[in-house]
């Protein structure tokens, strides 16, 4: 924990759990309205945004921002209006009644009377040799955040369902050409996202292969790839099971994992907040049946990633972190009316 009181000693107004753009979104909004939230850094801070070198679909900087410089922004504007950052996973929530208790992996216990979670979902990746050194310089898991900067490129996109596929069609309006990694014959992908990008002139397919490793540097970014396939599909598999397999090396400029993404929600999985079967958060609408960032829980909110499967933008997360905030600080001051203190629990 951060040196000096021990911020996790009393029961806070707001926890945010994440501190990527969703949970400093609503750091800002909550501190400007007096809360003094505390944000949760996780063992990722800052989150996916920091793998990112350049965004530039980011509002309000036309000539781009580095993701890290984007969220030190975020944190130092949270951190001027009265957020306490500080270190900590939370692995366990007691949500019955308020203040929620959250259990830490380093032992500690916090109370809180809201909690907003923005604690994102992490991209799978394939363990393919220097990922780690080059996710962010060419190696990227969205083609959205990183498609433009691949306008003449050769590059390979990693999976087979329908987010491959739209990665994939979106690629294909900058790169020279777009080839699909697989590992098998059969796409997962819907048939109608499959036959898109199979029809499309630009993209083509190697069946029964994976990714092995990339080849680069930061400096250059990713230069090549080497693949290795297997008539059966399952390629790693054969590898690792003693058996043959086909190697080769391509010349290319970009990667782009789509594989899936697993939002960061274990430790809600024993609470009645309510997850789809993937484990990203559901929200509620409210009586006039427009929608809210609140949860099954009263006084739990999503914000971000965590609970978007199909945006995933810095932007969108921003958006909803904002709106969390605000529905936090409502349900807070519903409380009050009501004639709670701050260590009531909500009947």
């Amino acid at each position: 924990m951060n040196d000096g009181p021990d911020p996790l000693a009393d029961v806070r107004d707001i926890v945010i759990v994440g501190s990527g753009v969703a949970g400093l979104s609503a750091a800002v909004y909550a501190a400007r309205a007096d809360l003094e939230p505390l944000v949760l850094e996780g063992p990722e801070p800052g989150g996916q945004l920091t793998l990112t070198t350049d965004v530039e679909n980011y509002l309000g900087f036309p000539e781009g921002v580095g993701g890290m410089e984007l969220i030190q922004n975020g944190t130092e504007q949270a951190e001027r209006f009265g957020a306490e950052f500080a270190h900590g996973t939370v692995e366990n929530a007691t949500l019955e009644e308020r203040p929620f208790e959250l259990a830490l992996s380093n032992g500690d216990r916090l109370r809180t009377r809201a909690l907003i979670v923005a604690s994102g979902a992490s991209a799978r990746w394939v363990g393919a040799e220097n990922e780690d050194e080059l996710m962010g310089y060419g190696l990227s898991t969205c083609a959205t955040c990183d498609g433009a900067f691949h306008r003449g490129d050769d590059v390979l996109v990693i999976g087979g369902g329908d987010s491959a596929m739209e990665e994939a069609l979106f690629l294909a309006k900058f790169a020279d050409s777009v080839t699909i990694v697989h590992r098998r014959e059969e796409l997962r992908a819907s048939e109608i996202m499959a036959d898109r990008a199979r029809e499309h002139d630009a993209i083509e397919f190697h069946w029964n292969t994976e990714l092995e490793a990339l080849h680069g540097s930061r400096e250059e970014g990713v230069t090549g790839a080497t693949l290795v396939s297997h008539p059966d599909g399952y390629p790693s598999e054969k590898l690792e099971s003693g058996g043959d397999v086909n190697r080769k090396t391509v010349d290319i400029g970009g990667v782009f994992y789509a594989v899936g993404h697993t939002p960061n929600t274990e430790f809600l999985e024993r609470t009645a907040v309510e997850r789809d079967e993937s484990g990203y958060l559901a929200t509620r609408t409210d009586d006039a049946g427009r929608g809210t960032t609140e949860t099954a829980v009263e006084g739990v909110f999503a914000a971000g990633d965590v609970a978007d499967p199909e945006y995933q933008q810095a932007i969108t997360a921003a958006g909803t972190g904002s709106m969390a905030a605000l529905d936090a600080e409502a349900s807070l001051e519903t409380l009050e009316v009501s004639g709670q203190t701050a260590l009531e629990p909500t009947p």
